[in-house]
């Protein structure tokens, strides 16, 4: 169970029956490092992970906890993904260990409508997978998952069409996002804001070249996703 504050289910799966990745586990693992506490100790996120390096991670599975994530009213749900990503005409869908033709895993347009549905005052989903832009793009047929809800922040590793990359043995938007997270998008108070993120990411793999970034947001305001060694003196009043 989780903390009724910020909770986080960060899911890593390398060890696909066929096309197996590499990386995808050990990002997991660093970005629950990152994200369990700030730069001073304090307790930031309780993070579940689910990796495929522990257990088989199955569609079933992959529903249940991500629809437990979102349930209750907590100050922020956080999902990450990294493994496969799948895109046929009926949507996208991110891939678990069992699947099958016609039934490859946990759908883009569940996924929104869960986070659209949920009582958390702020839902961010960051998948690295390839064609994980269609989560941004759902299909029009159904408002609720084709709009961002009050409090929903997406960020992923490309577009809707184009393909992840790994590079010694690791997801390069995850490689950048880790870094990210560590401080190196902070801002002068040492807040980890996800605009930032995406911003530190979209400078580096807009040069590269290779793949693009997708950030869409509908908040009145950024919550930080941690927080790191202030660049200047805070003042206590």
């Amino acid at each position: 169970m989780y903390r009724e504050a910020r909770k986080a289910l960060i899911v890593g799966i390398d060890d696909y029956p066929c096309s197996p990745l590499e990386g995808c586990v050990s990002d997991a693992v660093q970005l629950s490092k990152l994200l369990k506490s700030h730069y001073d100790g304090k307790p930031n996120f309780e993070t579940k992970m689910l990796l495929s390096s522990n257990g088989k991670i199955e569609k079933t599975l992959l529903k249940e906890e991500i629809e437990n994530l979102f349930s209750g009213s907590p100050v922020i749900a956080l999902l990450y993904f990294a493994g496969h990503g799948y895109l046929n005409s009926y949507g996208g869908y991110l891939v678990t260990q069992d699947f099958d033709r016609y039934d490859e895993g946990v759908s883009m347009d569940e996924i929104m409508r869960c986070a659209n549905e949920s009582e958390a005052q702020n839902k961010v989903i960051i998948l690295d997978c390839c064609y994980s832009g269609r989560l941004a793009a759902p299909r029009l047929v159904n408002r609720k998952v084709s709009e961002l809800a009050d409090g929903v922040t997406i960020l992923t590793s490309c577009q809707a069409t184009e393909t992840a990359q790994e590079n010694n043995k690791k997801g390069i938007f995850s490689s950048l996002l880790l870094d990210a997270i560590d401080g190196q998008c902070a801002d002068l108070t040492g807040n980890i804001l996800p605009s930032n993120i995406y911003a530190y990411i979209d400078r580096t793999l807009g040069q590269w070249g290779g793949q693009r970034p997708i950030f869409k947001t509908n908040v009145s305001a950024f919550i930080s996703l941690k927080e790191v060694e202030p660049l200047i003196e805070l003042s206590v009043t």
